[in-house]
């Protein structure tokens, strides 16, 4: 299924029929504000599954939860005032926060070491959408297949690589193309673990030091 869907005004229509195809099992590309991802419903491990085998990724490769806001954070992460903070300010935005996991997150989805789990909120009219139709995070990883340096940025090449691996494909026009900064919450100070699109001064944070 390939669903042309307008980027800044996405089609209910369209949209529903997206969110449908999650509910029932399937593994969707999608757009975001840092690149195109891929997505499944967080109760279907099937999918994970065959997330991690298109990207050949390993069980310890933490997915990331992609949540609507912040009204379902304290169900997903155990987060200090400090650590809250921190994260109220980058959201929406292209950052991916690692966060202690509560209870509530299935192990399979929890890092083995840490027992963490990669939350973020994108700013993104068609991901927000989408999340307000399933009413529940999608289980995501960036578009980056292996052996190619950016992630895919153009539904038709995803249709062209991916032929047959996905259930949907939404084309939402290009995506800015860059990986999500990602800021590890999980220890006594925050760490950038990856400097991506998203700007660490937004957070309080300065590239290369620990806070």
């Amino acid at each position: 299924m390939f669903l042309s869907i307008h980027p800044t005004h996405p089609q209910p229509r369209l949209i529903r029929q997206a969110a449908q195809c999650v509910r029932d099992g399937g593994l969707i590309a999608y757009p975001t504000d840092s690149s195109y991802a891929l997505g499944c419903s967080l109760g279907d491990p099937q999918s994970a599954a065959r997330i991690r085998r298109i990207r050949e990724l390993s069980d310890d490769h933490r997915l990331t939860l992609v949540l609507a806001d912040l009204s379902a954070l304290g169900q997903f992460a155990r987060l200090d005032t400090w650590q809250f903070r921190i994260v109220r300010q980058g959201v929406p935005g292209p950052y991916t926060f690692i966060v202690p996991a509560t209870r509530e997150v299935p192990k399979r989805l929890q890092h083995r070491k840490g027992r963490t789990i990669g939350l973020r909120v994108p700013a993104h009219p068609v991901v927000t959408a989408l999340l307000s139709e399933l009413r529940e995070p999608i289980l995501s990883s960036t578009l980056l297949l292996p052996g190619d340096e950016q992630p895919l940025n153009d539904a038709a090449t995803i249709r062209e690589r991916l032929a047959g691996q996905l259930d949907a494909i939404i084309d939402g026009g290009a995506c800015p193309a860059q990986p999500t900064t990602v800021v590890d919450l999980s220890g006594e100070v925050p760490t950038i673990t990856r400097l991506g699109r998203g700007d660490p001064g937004r957070l309080g944070l300065l590239v290369g030091t620990r806070l």
